[in-house]
């Protein structure tokens, strides 16, 4: 196991460096000149030189490589061409908005699609089953940014009863308005979530139910639940776990929507700012983040299973 542990854990690493080397090279492919960003309309080609030897883009492109990886190995993402301000610490501030906001959906995602997917699997051949069967594919289908419009309509606008967006100055300093301002966005992503979420656990548990194992529990005298709880949660988690790593680090990626449709300062909106901006350390510093999260997700789902299913220890699953 810790075998495995290790080469997973060099996978990561080595993953994590080629996504570096990608960033940095498509950033520097894209047209126009981050000096232009600093100088503005107008500026003289003596100004602009002068920003370009400023953010270090007037020298050779290998030069910068180095200089980034330099940085990269002193846990440096380096300081925002436009406010100078590091961009760890931007980051860092951001996340505070984003990794509450696509945990508490994945949890509450978690919630709803497990025992939802297992009712629709037990009662598969009846009424209430298939009800939540279209229920899921319908869910599926919904683009996330409508249903969060359609929550900030009824929710915000005509009950009056949350905010329609933003987040407070202070943070979570403030936390009733904090916890309040993240209610839909969360509700938003764990709906559409729980909804994909839902076939899968159905799925699973689908095959669990027609497994040989159950019936012979079932032979030894176990009740129906007794060999359920027992023998089949624990065999239908092990294909749902990767599905559970794949949702999460969607999330992620689907924060970006979610935090421009309510207005929340999260890693979205400093992205989208930054590519605006052409700001290519704010760039390369979230994109780089966003793909370590997604990275370590993946890492850890790989143990999970490995934990979850004897079969992939043995001898030939090493």
């Amino acid at each position: 196991m810790l075998g495995y542990v290790a080469r997973r854990l060099a996978i990561l690493l080595l993953s994590l460096f080629i996504a570096a080397v990608v960033l940095f090279v498509l950033l520097r492919l894209l047209p126009g000149d981050p000096a232009g960003a600093l100088v503005g309309v107008g500026a003289t080609p003596e100004q602009i030189e002068a920003a370009r030897a400023q953010i270090g883009s007037d020298q050779p492109l290998g030069v910068q490589f180095l200089a980034y990886l330099g940085d990269l190995a002193r846990f440096d993402l380096g300081r925002s061409f436009v406010s100078r301000a590091p961009v760890i610490e931007e980051i860092a501030a951001r996340l505070s908005v984003t990794v509450p906001l696509t945990l508490a959906a994945f949890v509450l995602a978690l919630v709803l699609a497990v025992p939802l997917g297992t009712f629709a699997a037990l009662r598969a051949r009846r009424w209430s089953g298939l009800l939540l069967s279209v229920v899921a594919q319908v869910g599926i289908a919904v683009p996330v940014f409508w249903l969060g419009i359609l929550l900030v309509y009824q929710f915000a606008l005509t009950w009056r009863w949350l905010p329609s967006g933003g987040f407070p100055l202070r943070g979570y300093e403030d936390p009733w308005r904090a916890v309040q301002a993240m209610v839909l966005p969360v509700l938003t992503i764990a709906l559409v979530m729980a909804a994909s979420l839902m076939r899968y656990v159905r799925a699973s548990m689908l095959e669990v139910l027609g497994s040989d194992y159950l019936r012979t529990a079932r032979a030894l005298g176990e009740s129906h639940t007794g060999a359920l709880m027992r023998h089949g949660l624990r065999n239908a988690a092990v294909p749902v776990v990767s599905v559970l790593a794949i949702e999460l680090s969607t999330a992620f990626l689907g924060a970006v929507v979610i935090e421009q449709v309510f207005s929340l300062p999260g890693m979205g909106s400093m992205l989208l700012l930054g590519i605006q901006q052409r700001d290519y350390p704010n760039i390369q510093g979230v994109l780089l983040v966003t793909t370590l999260l997604v990275l370590l997700t993946g890492f850890l789902a790989d143990i999970l299973q490995r934990a979850l299913d004897p079969r992939l220890r043995q001898e030939g699953g090493q």
